[in-house]
């Protein structure tokens, strides 16, 4: 579809105009960056290395991890070359590249939760059927169904965005090229493109919160009928990492779309963007290297292995 647009490239406002804070920033986000990138390789490789994890709830996980490297690196680098560079521009084509990617992996990576929440509810509360019915065929449906799903909800938005004319402005009050920001440099009527996102964002957000809501209700309802406190302990402790993880995720969400318009402003809306694209992948490893006690010794066996090997 051809864009008849005269804007050729956007300038990024990003976080701060002062040339110290800048600098600041791009050490901190460099190290977050870092350790995001760090931390969910090693959740793969551990996943692939460990025989015992080669399991519904850490193939789930390998693909989770895949999808946070993606969402922070689809933004963050940019964000640090911004924070150095005088001219903090990016070309119209790598804004809507970057902004397809964002909502590719965003709509992948709340599916992929939702089908962590469906595995739980089968592992605890149907055991006896849980092989037979999440077996490996089944898992690669579930994945594949999320990409599928995040690359329509991409798509869907990207086409929204090219059909828009940009013809003056071009300064984009953000660290990257956010559809909301983008939104409201257009030219032309913009009012069917939000309807189209709101109701697309609320759909597939309420779809997949329902499904991760219910099997939660019917996990915490088996766990608390288990007569033993070590069985609720263990029966918890395989699902406690990924409730905080979907918590973290659902809860910047709501936030974020439900605030009201009196404390909307563009400070508070890169906060939210930072929290679920940039801290949220970063933090998902560590939660579940720290609550998860199968992946705690399998990283414990990878350190003695390298140890040995020194």
């Amino acid at each position: 579809m051809e864009n008849q647009t005269t804007v050729t490239e956007f300038i990024l406002l990003g976080l701060s105009s002062d040339p110290q804070m800048q600098i600041f920033l791009f050490l901190v986000f460099s190290v977050i960056y870092l350790n995001t990138l760090v931390g969910n390789i090693v959740i793969m490789v551990v996943i692939r290395t460990d025989s015992h994890l080669h399991t519904p709830m850490y193939f789930f996980l390998f693909h989770l991890s895949i999808v946070d490297i993606g969402y922070s690196s689809v933004t963050v680098p940019n964000m640090l070359i911004n924070f150095l560079a005088e001219q903090k521009t990016i070309l119209f084509n790598n804004c809507i590249a970057q902004m397809f990617l964002f909502f590719l992996l965003a709509g992948t990576e709340v599916f992929i939760l939702s089908a962590m929440a469906y595995d739980r509810y089968l592992a605890i509360c149907d055991p006896l059927h849980y092989v037979k019915i999440m077996s490996t065929a089944m898992c690669v449906q579930l994945v594949s169904g999320a990409w599928m799903i995040g690359f329509f909800y991409a798509q869907l938005n990207t086409v929204l965005v090219l059909r828009l004319h940009f013809c003056g402005h071009n300064q984009i009050s953000h660290f990257s090229c956010d559809l909301p920001a983008l939104l409201q440099l257009s030219c032309t009527e913009t009012l069917t493109s939000q309807v189209v996102r709101l109701t697309c964002a609320v759909t597939i957000g309420v779809c997949t919160f329902l499904v991760t809501l219910i099997s939660y209700i019917h996990i915490i309802s088996t766990i608390l009928r288990i007569r033993s406190a070590e069985g609720r302990r263990k029966a918890f402790s395989t699902c406690s990492s990924h409730l905080i993880v979907v918590g973290l995720f659902y809860l910047t969400a709501f936030f974020h779309y439900t605030k009201p318009s009196s404390v909307s402003s563009v400070l508070l809306d890169e906060m939210f963007s930072i929290q679920y694209s940039i801290l949220t992948p970063m933090l998902n490893p560590i939660i579940y290297s720290l609550k998860n006690k199968e992946m705690k010794t399998a990283l414990r066996k990878i350190f003695r292995k390298f140890k040995f090997l020194k």
